[in-house]
């Protein structure tokens, strides 16, 4: 007999138009598990006729469109369809005021040369260690003087007329830290918060060893975000690793995927790359990752290589572990030529396999 969570059975969210875009073998597992129901019913929803459910639906072919619940979304049309990005591989030092100045001049430089899309690396006001998160962390939503690395932010967005996915930075809310990265549109508009989501708790003996669980939460939303530049989902560096988030950026109709990243001398040789080309071919969008400069002298040392990846997983643009600029080219009409010569997106077994996106699930059927 299977076994569920509280947590899982409400993803499920039984009500019939919900239970018409299940599985045939999830509505078989139902039918059959008394179990099952008895703690679906505990969980205060309302079950239709799970047995005619399954008798009605049992013999017809599942779709595509059942291998995403709620179904995936196309992409919308972007506002622009070809733009250059700006990966800004920054030099951080343990001088706040001057990471920040720094980062100004190199927005601003990138501005120049045409870019419309400005994408910073994972902390890039601070050094990356656990001591320093708390003494360098900034009260977002306060703004102004209570957090002077996003108040320039929002300040060249405007001024240049740009799109700033803003790396990420310590924020402090109330008593909690997280690793934050803020997007701001091209009138200095806060348009979206992501706080990472999946926290670097690694040990490999010897090698590496961090807990970001130390001094930091979690963050609980997936975030996407609608910009002149098209539709972003963004991931801080560890984040990459999820496939499932990535997966439901694409359903949600992502063009672009940002991961500012920090990378180690571990993990970056082996993964850094590799992942940023598995997310874009899975998802057949563009992923773009921005990583601090490498600095030898410091307790945490970034692999570095920012990249701009293409929807075929080919690597568009990309650089070494100094600081630099990495500026390309993103053409969005890549994205459906790719996914015309390989339809994998129309070709999911939705009979066989699910991938719920919780949070659109629950908006969806709340509204």
């Amino acid at each position: 007999m299977l076994s569920y969570s509280s947590a899982q059975i409400r993803t499920l969210r039984l009500r019939s138009s919900v239970s018409r875009s299940l599985s045939p073998k999830i509505r078989s597992y139902l039918s059959k598990d008394s179990t099952l129901r008895a703690r679906i019913t505990s969980c205060g929803f309302t079950l239709t006729s799970i047995g005619s459910i399954s008798s009605a639906t049992t013999t017809t072919m599942a779709s595509a469109e059942e291998a995403r619940m709620p179904p995936a979304i196309p992409p919308p049309t972007p506002p622009v369809t070809k733009f250059k990005i700006a990966l800004c591989q920054l030099a951080v030092t343990t001088d706040k005021e001057k990471n920040i100045a720094h980062a100004r001049q190199i927005i601003e430089s990138a501005a120049a040369k045409g870019a419309k899309l400005i994408l910073l690396p994972e902390i890039w006001n601070s050094p990356y260690s656990n001591d320093s998160f708390p003494i360098y962390a900034e009260d977002i939503d306060t703004g102004g003087d209570a957090s002077p690395s996003t108040a320039m932010l929002s300040e060249l967005s405007r001024s240049l007329k740009i799109t700033i996915v803003g790396g990420s930075i310590p924020e402090r809310s109330g008593d909690r830290l997280y690793n934050t990265c803020c997007v701001f549109d091209t009138d200095g508009t806060l348009k979206a918060k992501h706080r990472k989501i999946h926290l670097f708790d690694i040990d490999i003996p010897g090698k590496m060893t961090f807990k970001e669980s130390k001094t930091l939460t979690a963050g609980e939303t997936p975030t996407i975000v609608d910009t002149d530049v098209g539709r972003i989902g963004i991931g801080i560096c560890y984040d990459i690793r999820f496939q499932e988030l990535a997966a439901i950026y694409a359903a949600r109709g992502a063009h672009l995927l940002c991961y500012p990243g920090a990378f180690n001398m571990t993990t970056g040789p082996l993964h850094w790359e590799l992942l940023q080309r598995a997310r874009a071919a899975d998802c057949q969008l563009y992923v773009a990752t921005c990583s601090p400069a490498r600095d030898t002298g410091s307790s945490y040392v970034a692999w570095g290589h920012s990249t701009l990846v293409g929807p075929f997983g080919e690597v568009l643009a990309t650089t070494e572990h100094d600081e630099a600029i990495v500026i390309s080219e993103i053409d969005y009409s890549l994205i459906e030529q790719r996914r015309t010569y390989l339809p994998f997106q129309t070709q999911r077994r939705g009979d066989l396999y699910q991938l719920v996106d919780v949070q659109r699930l629950g908006s969806t059927k709340s509204g």
